[in-house]
């Protein structure tokens, strides 16, 4: 299961998940603004507190900020 953690006014949220889209990838967005779970959930997976955007693959694996290389490997597209 894909993952992006997001706040709404992040570009970089924005441009990674256009990017999921135009490879087809399902994803559930999980805002850590409005959802103190999922930011609780990002900063234990990351050790950061509002790093974003955050993708990980079963929360175990992970890029932080639009990185289209780190991306395509983390998802091998």
């Amino acid at each position: 299961m894909v993952k992006i953690y997001t706040v709404n006014s992040c570009p970089y949220c924005l441009k990674t998940k256009k990017f999921l889209a135009s490879k087809g990838v399902e994803f559930e967005e999980l805002d850590i603004e409005k959802d103190p779970a999922a930011r609780e959930a990002c900063k234990k997976l990351t050790g950061m507190d509002w790093a974003v955007p955050v993708t990980t693959i079963d929360n175990e694996h992970y890029v932080i900020d639009y990185d289209k290389e780190a991306l395509e490997k983390l998802l091998c597209l």
